[in-house]
């Protein structure tokens, strides 16, 4: 585990992470313009289409834009100029950042979309989320990233710094995002 805190503006962290989710929103628009045939395809079997990708980060967003939305509104915390990263949270954000070789990592059978049938409304629900995050995110300038705490998915005990968490969130949106894209590019590659 890598166990070096991350100290950032926390100016410079959010304007990174709006700047993150818009790339997100541009590059997720564009999906609408392929056919349904090309949004499910797979480059091989087990893999996830361009739709399973953000159906699997809709599934996240359901559950962390409220919970984000609820703490930055209790939160009794003023803002600091410097985020402070905590180490659960700052190694599952090193763990979802894009890297030339992305980890696999194994996701929960409950936020596995393979298999579904699913359709168009998966981009408008992940755009729509995406332009709730980018409201969340000015919030978050409102309060304390390090010391307000967010509840994760994975576990009801362990809590994770605001700041923390919407790392986690934007990086995973991009690492989906990313992998969309991929499918794309290996299919039509594949055709040539």
């Amino acid at each position: 585990m890598n166990l070096v805190i991350m100290k950032t503006s926390s100016e410079a962290l959010l304007a990174d992470l709006k700047e993150r989710t818009r790339l997100n929103v541009s590059e997720a628009a564009k999906f609408r313009e392929l056919s349904s045939n090309e949004l499910n395809q797979r480059e091989t079997p087990g893999s996830w289409t361009v739709l399973e990708n953000l159906e699997h980060l809709n599934y996240y967003g359901n559950f962390y834009l409220p919970e984000i939305e609820k703490r930055i509104s209790e939160s009794k915390h003023d803002p600091e100029d410097v985020f402070k990263s905590g180490i659960f949270g700052n190694y599952f954000a090193n763990m979802m950042l894009l890297k030339e070789k992305p980890k696999k990592i194994k996701t929960f059978k409950s936020q596995d979309p393979i298999g579904k049938s699913l359709d168009k409304a998966v981009i408008d629900q992940f755009l729509q989320q995406q332009e709730r995050l980018l409201e969340l995110l000015v919030k978050a300038g409102e309060v304390s990233l390090t010391r307000t705490k967010t509840s994760i998915s994975i576990s009801n005990w362990l809590k994770l710094r605001l700041g923390d968490t919407v790392r986690v969130v934007v990086y995973h949106n991009q690492r989906h995002v990313l992998q969309a894209r991929n499918v794309l590019k290996t299919l039509k590659t594949g055709s040539e």
